[in-house]
């Protein structure tokens, strides 16, 4: 009973979306002769028709330790209606608005970026333009009062400059967002993405020209940059529990000349932090989800100390902890993010940056980060 009323309240959720929105904001899952060129992937599962981590098992791992009856107690205190934490802020983050899109946008033999909270960022690599997991909407999620920013972003989506690339992690909506693909699609070079994410893109207008798709350790050249797909440990879908994992989920090594960044996109700690690291090693940049954790969730979220720990076996010279600071998907504290990566970082001796959001952050200048979340957890913006 307790499973089959699971599986209810999720078909109430996907009709009451597919009724109010349509199903543009759900995109499209890969299907019929694309589908069947996708299962050629090592990454697929014929046996269970979907995309599976390196560990095959891991959702059947999760629900056996996290079942309801081991801790009823627990489990009531270890949810998003019974908690007490500050999960959003009380007062707006301080931010650079806006950003210094000049200085961004001149000549750099080196890396730049912006962050704009959670998983956005922009990137300017040896002169081409990089904007990662882009979410511009009110929210990360098909219905606006339903996980809300926690304010605008620095810059409106027309203020942005021209991109090359918009690169894309996996196909969740604090990822991958429908109306800032809409909206970029006209002035966007290249949409490089996990396999099977293309079929949403083409739902909604994205011209297969304008599309490269890649599996796990393969890479393409674009202006002189190489991207390339490595594994996370994480799982996929737009439809809550249903239709779950028909495409890929990745992570990204990014590299030109002697400079490179990665991003972990949505991962649990797993090896492929050290196989990354040992093949494409030492990165001078490492962009790692450090938020919206859970121990219930560790296998596809890592814990703090595991980013940090990742960010050592990537041999990062350098550690920004992302996906925190814009959107509540955790019961924790909006700043334990990045108290504990400061925490771990001095732990495991690795260099942190923090910027705020829209800070233009220079790794040829060294740009100086500090604690500016302190000041509004002591209750004062100044």
């Amino acid at each position: 009973m307790k499973i089959r009323n699971h599986i209810c309240v999720h078909i109430v959720l996907f009709c009451s979306i597919y009724l109010l929105f349509g199903c543009s904001q759900l995109g499209e899952n890969p299907s019929g002769s694309y589908l069947e060129d996708l299962k050629k992937s090592s990454n697929y599962s014929i046996k269970n028709n979907k995309f599976v981590n390196r560990r095959e098992n891991i959702f059947d791992e999760m629900r056996k330790k996290d079942s309801f009856w081991n801790n009823p107690m627990k489990r009531f205190s270890n949810n998003m209606i019974f908690n007490s934490n500050q999960t959003i802020p009380e007062q707006k983050l301080p931010e650079v608005h806006p950003p210094n899109m000049q200085k961004f946008l001149e000549p750099t033999d080196s890396i730049k970026f912006i962050w704009f909270g959670h998983s956005t960022i922009l990137i300017n690599i040896m002169n081409t333009i990089v904007l990662v997991d882009p979410v511009f909407s009110p929210s990360a999620s098909p219905i606006n009062f339903l996980v809300p920013r926690f304010q605008p972003p620095v810059l409106e989506l027309s203020e942005l400059p021209k991109i090359d690339v918009v690169l894309i992690s996996h196909d969740h909506y604090d990822h991958l967002d429908m109306r800032t693909v809409q909206a970029l699609k006209a002035h966007v070079s290249k949409f490089i993405v996990p396999l099977g994410v293309p079929s949403h893109l083409r739902r909604w207008g994205v011209y297969d020209e304008q599309i490269i798709e890649l599996d796990w350790w393969n890479s393409s050249d674009f202006m002189g940059v190489s991207f390339t797909s490595t594994p996370a440990q994480h799982f996929s879908g737009r439809q809550a529990l249903l239709n779950t994992n028909q495409t890929l989920w990745s992570s990204w090594v990014v590299q030109s000349g002697d400079v490179s960044f990665y991003f972990s996109g949505d991962s649990g700690y797993d090896v492929h932090y050290q196989q990354i690291g040992e093949k494409f090693g030492p990165l001078d940049l490492v962009f790692i989800d450090s938020g919206q954790y859970n121990i219930r969730w560790q296998e596809v979220h890592n814990l703090p100390e595991e980013a940090v720990q990742a960010a050592v076996d990537l041999r990062s010279r350098y550690l920004v902890p992302v996906h925190w600071g814009m959107f509540n998907l955790a019961i924790h504290n909006w700043y334990d993010p990045i108290q504990e990566s400061v925490k771990y970082s001095k732990k495991y001796k690795v260099k942190l940056m923090t910027p705020k959001l829209g800070q233009l952050i220079s790794l040829a200048d060294k740009t100086k980060t500090d604690d500016w979340w302190s000041k509004l957890i002591n209750g004062r913006n100044d």
